[in-house]
């Protein structure tokens, strides 16, 4: 394959699950950091608020300072680009989702997946794809960034529908409003990656190319460990703790509510009152943002918890679903991947070796699966990306992706 080689200056830091947070805080333009919370009574809506740290642990130290200072890769995202079109669409049951279209109209369509669920796109979404040669399109899932309705405005109208099939039938009804036979690329990170296998499972002849980040395949064994039975305690101790101590500091019912803590979280996230749900979010968000990144930035953390905005509907629709065992069959999605060699799918998979939030064995399951269901070794690829975490931020992780997306492009002229 022949690559070009871009030399920019690093974008924004991102998180997760969480790395698309910080693409919806720049698409709604977070301002900075104010020192007060003020709340409208009259509608209960946080209006300001400042990061609640309570129950977020410190960082690793980073006496090198590769926060600041990152190690290079040959290979950088495309510069970020302004859609040529952005619109909502109506698909049901209440909800209207934000697209944008950019790059090349006339273009391969590429589609970007956003994690969460309940994060939303932003600019960074877009830098993956070469603008010359896809037609890239990006969109906020039900009750998540610029759709409407957003959880933060109308918890109960969000979760009308919210559902891993509805979810798979709005990529089906955007395919057709871009007026997109095949999807070329399908590009989906953490609960990104769930969808996007579902989806292509769901409609294997609208999808060519897959490329996944931070695989999870909704196992109850990935959910269980990342927030059921401290499974992220042997990397990420006092993040774990934490997770817990603001349900036991909080619960009537230690010793019932200890046994079910995503439970626990739905139960405050839901709450009449602002402080709890804005004070859940901030631990239950708090605590992923601990660990999605190999080096963690305070400022990045301080700055995104004091976004109620943002974090409620993060957290209101990962619990919805882990709650919901991702509104799936069990092994679902290891078990479907037959149809995908069938149609011929390429497949390829970036994966950070030091991601606690998704862990590098669903990625090698996957792959596994892929090849014993018929895949020829060429047609997926696995790359474990030394020194990255999860978020799709992380410069590794970035150089992998922007290669695969390039290498496809042989694939698809």
């Amino acid at each position: 394959c022949k690559y070009t080689f871009r030399h920019t200056a690093a974008l924004p830091i991102g998180l997760f699950f969480l790395a698309s947070i910080v693409n919806l805080a720049s698409a709604f333009a977070i301002p900075p950091m104010t020192s007060t919370s003020n709340t409208n009574t009259s509608t209960g809506t946080s209006l300001a608020s400042k990061a609640d740290l309570t129950y977020v642990s410190p960082p690793a130290s980073d006496a090198a300072d590769q926060i600041h200072n990152p190690v290079t890769f040959p290979l950088f995202v495309y510069p970020d680009i302004e859609p040529y079109k952005s619109d909502l669409l109506d698909v049901g049951d209440g909800h209207q989702l934000y697209y944008e279209e950019c790059g090349n109209p006339n273009g391969v369509p590429a589609i970007f997946l956003h994690g969460g669920p309940g994060a939303g796109c932003g600019p960074d979404s877009r830098t993956f794809f070469d603008p010359d040669f896809y037609k890239i399109i990006i969109f906020d899932q039900r009750g998540s960034g610029r759709s409407i309705p957003n959880a933060s405005d109308d918890l109960q109208g969000s979760l009308v529908g919210n559902t891993t099939p509805h979810l798979v039938e709005d990529i089906e009804t955007l395919r057709k409003a871009c007026d997109v036979d095949q999807w070329g690329v399908v590009l989906g990170g953490s609960w990104g990656s769930t969808l996007a296998l579902a989806y292509a499972q769901a409609h294997p002849d609208k999808v060519k190319c897959i490329l996944l980040r931070g695989v999870f395949l909704f196992t109850t064994d990935e959910v269980d460990y990342l927030f059921s039975n401290g499974g992220t305690f042997g990397q990420n101790p006092a993040a774990w703790e934490s997770y817990c101590q603001y349900i036991e500091d909080t619960s009537p019912d230690w010793s019932r509510e200890r046994t079910n803590l995503l439970g626990a979280y739905w139960d405050r996230l839901q709450s009449e009152d602002v402080a709890t749900r804005e004070a859940a979010a901030a631990a239950f968000v708090g605590y992923e943002l601990s660990i999605s990144k190999a080096f963690i930035d305070p400022a990045i953390i301080e700055k995104y918890l004091g976004t109620p905005s943002v974090l409620i509907p993060f957290a209101v629709m990962e619990v919805h679903y882990m709650l919901n065992a991702g509104f799936m069959k069990r092994g679902q999605l290891l078990d479907n991947v037959q149809c995908m060699a069938d149609h011929k799918h390429r497949v390829s998979i970036v994966h950070g070796r030091a991601d606690y939030v998704c862990q590098p064995q669903a990625a090698w399951r996957l792959a596994k699966a892929l090849k014993q269901a018929g895949c020829p070794d060429e047609d997926v690829e696995l790359e474990f990306v030394a020194g990255a975490g999860h978020s799709d931020s992380e410069l590794g992780l970035r150089d992998g992706m922007v290669r695969a997306t390039d290498r496809f492009r042989d694939v698809l002229k």
